[in-house]
C-alpha cells in the first residue's frame, strides 16, 4: 500500500526541498543557529534553480546592504543584484551549482551572528570557481538577513 503511494509523494517531497519554508521566530529565538543555517540552505536551492531574485531573499532589502568581493564594494541591495546578474547570467557566463561547506555560526548577540564559510561552484563549462565567505547576519522581524557579506575568491 505504502508504495502505491509513493509517486505522489515525490513531486510533493521535491517542491519542499527547493521551497523555503520560513521558521517561526520561537524556533528562531531558541536555535538561531538552525534559522541562520536554514536562509543559507534555501538560498542554496534557489541559486541552484537558477532563481537570483529568490537567492537574495538571504540578503537585507536596504541601501544599506554591503557586498565586498574582488577589490571592490557593492552598496545596496538593488546593486548587489545586478552585480549577481552581470557575473552570473550575463552573456556567456552561467551560475553553476552552488555548495557552501564548513558553515561556522557565532552569535555575536541575540540579534546578529557572524558566519564563515566556503563556497564552490561546479559548471558544465568545467569551470570550478570557489572561495571563502564571511557573513554578519542581523535578526529582523521577518527573519535573520545578510547585512553584510565579504567573499574571496581563490
Amino acid at each position: 500500500m505504502r508504495r502505491a503511494f509513493a509517486w505522489l509523494l515525490l513531486p510533493l517531497l521535491s517542491w519542499a526541498v527547493a521551497t523555503p519554508i520560513p521558521i517561526p521566530m520561537a524556533a528562531a529565538e531558541k536555535k538561531p543557529e538552525l534559522a541562520i543555517r536554514a536562509v543559507l540552505v534555501a538560498q542554496v536551492a534557489a541559486w541552484n534553480r537558477g532563481d537570483l531574485e529568490d537567492y537574495m531573499r538571504g540578503y537585507w532589502k536596504s541601501p544599506e546592504l554591503t557586498f565586498y568581493s574582488g577589490g571592490a564594494v557593492t552598496k545596496g541591495w538593488e546593486p548587489t543584484l545586478e552585480r549577481y546578474r552581470k557575473r552570473y547570467q550575463g552573456e556567456g557566463n552561467e551560475m553553476g551549482k552552488l555548495a557552501f561547506t564548513s558553515l561556522q555560526i557565532t552569535l555575536l548577540g541575540s540579534h546578529s551572528a557572524l558566519v564563515r564559510g566556503g563556497w564552490h561552484l561546479t559548471a558544465a563549462s568545467g569551470k570550478n570557481p570557489g572561495g571563502l565567505f564571511t557573513l554578519v547576519v542581523r535578526r529582523f522581524p521577518q527573519g535573520w538577513r545578510i547585512v553584510h557579506d565579504h567573499t574571496s575568491s581563490r
